[in-house]
């Protein structure tokens, strides 16, 4: 019906004139410039619309790919958390078994001397030959059953593989838990993600700490140390700090001990590198060569720290400012770095001498066996202008300078009055001196442990 109107409409009707047989055409009316602008102004933002549209679609398809492969690396940490923890149940049985041998033995010791405690009664009240005969046969197998014990428990205690398990699968743990940012589990702080311009992936890209197209170098780590004000306007400085607060920044070094890596920590707005250690990289880690963060060391001023701990305890750092250009503070830098393969760390201090007197100190720093017989020289020549110090803080030297043993180092905490003064120092606790004393106060200095080490980063 649309279609005859249309052909009406374009018949001119005269009267008396006889209706052509074909209709004559009109010329068609045309839309005004107006409209046509304004179609074509619509048919713009729907060709835009439809754009969008589809590189939102394709940011999403992205976002979901992200995700999945999150979601398979936590199904992945989780059987790992899961074999983590078997080990950790496993070790415990073994110590529940080891502690119930213990104490079927500990009350078999008890009842034994209980009986040779009432022998030594009954021997000191013998008034006959026959009860002398008698007390003594008793008195015989009462021996015999507590030397039996005594052989037992030398035998059985401690058990090899009980102790061996417990260690490493507390060191293991421990490691993994320090790996661990305290943010996990934590509510997220605000992070500004842009415009409305930023695609999806980008505002990931910057709340995982992620940094395209562009590798991170010690200048990134330089500018963390600019005004808090630059840091705010530099978008890249904010996601490196980020990076190196999630312990995502690590040193890395290939050498003949293999390849190992140091963590980059950020406290209370100072820079530190820890120990090179043969550990999991963390997902989306950022590296540089431990040889460039290195460099930046000062050679005439350079802090390092040692971390020290004990059971009950919290752990304390200690910061010792070196002597500028001495081997011994060299040698001192290399074992709180690792670079030789050696480190302080997992250490114990092995001697407080002077105990509540001037001259009063610690010492520790055998890397090699840990018991005081170690800590041979990483230097072939530690010869230098060392000065001498009665000072509480000086750092020194525990032996000679070419002795089997000259990398081990004492920390005086109570001054000489007498003018007496420590040869070899190089170097002076600037903080933590506190913590070396409370050291001092534990009951045995054996139990304190360089649970860490390294050095302060002066960027």
């Amino acid at each position: 019906m649309e279609a005859v109107i249309r052909k009406l409409k374009g018949i001119e009707v005269v009267p008396g004139v006889p209706v052509p047989a074909k209709p004559i055409k009109t010329p068609a009316r045309g839309i005004s410039k107006k409209l046509r602008s304004l179609v074509q102004e619509q048919n713009i933002i729907i060709s835009s619309l439809i754009t969008s549209c589809e590189e939102v679609l394709s940011q999403l398809r992205k976002y979901r790919g992200q995700l999945g492969d999150w979601k398979t690396c936590h199904l992945q940490l989780q059987d790992r958390l899961y074999a983590l923890v078997e080990q950790n149940k496993s070790a415990m049985k073994l110590l529940e078994l080891e502690d119930t041998s213990v104490v079927d033995m500990t009350t078999q010791g008890e009842e034994g001397k209980t009986q040779l405690q009432a022998m030594l009664g009954s021997l000191n009240t013998v008034n006959t030959l026959q009860e002398v005969d008698t007390t003594i046969d008793t008195a015989d197998e009462c021996s015999m059953k507590v030397e039996d014990w005594l052989k037992k428990c030398q035998e059985l205690f401690p058990d090899v593989k009980t102790v061996h398990t417990s260690v490493k699968v507390q060191e293991t743990i421990r490691e993994a838990l320090e790996i661990m940012t305290t943010e996990t589990g934590a509510t997220a702080d605000p992070v500004h993600l842009g415009d409305s311009a930023s695609s999806i992936m980008n505002k990931v890209q910057e709340i995982t700490g992620q940094i395209p197209q562009k590798q991170l170098t010690i200048e990134d780590l330089r500018r963390m140390s600019e005004p808090v004000k630059r840091l705010v306007e530099a978008g890249r400085v904010v996601a490196v700090k980020r990076l190196v607060e999630a312990g995502r920044v690590l040193a890395i070094q290939e050498d003949q001990y293999g390849r190992r890596s140091a963590r980059i920590t950020l406290q209370d707005g100072q820079l530190y590198l820890h120990p090179l250690l043969r550990q999991p990289t963390p997902a989306h880690a950022h590296t540089l060569q431990e040889s460039e963060v290195v460099g930046v060391l000062d050679p005439s001023c350079t802090l390092a720290f040692l971390d020290l701990g004990w059971a009950g305890s919290t752990r304390g750092r200690v910061t010792i400012r070196l002597t500028p250009d001495t081997p011994l503070a060299r040698q001192f830098v290399l074992l709180c770095t690792g670079q030789r393969g050696h480190t302080y760390r997992n250490t114990k201090l092995l001697w407080l001498g002077f105990r509540g007197n001037p001259g009063q100190c610690v010492e520790g720093g055998d890397y090699e066996s840990n018991n005081g017989w170690g800590g041979a020289p990483l230097l072939p020549d530690l010869m230098g202008q060392y000065r001498e110090s009665g000072q509480a803080g000086a750092v020194w030297a525990r032996y000679g300078l070419g002795g089997p043993q000259s990398a081990q180092f004492g920390i005086t905490t109570w001054e000489h009055e007498d003018g007496r003064c420590r040869l070899n120092v190089f170097g002076d606790v600037v903080s933590g001196l506190d913590v070396v004393k409370a050291a001092v106060n534990h009951r045995h200095i054996k139990e304190v442990t360089v649970v860490d080490c390294g050095v302060v980063l002066p960027l």
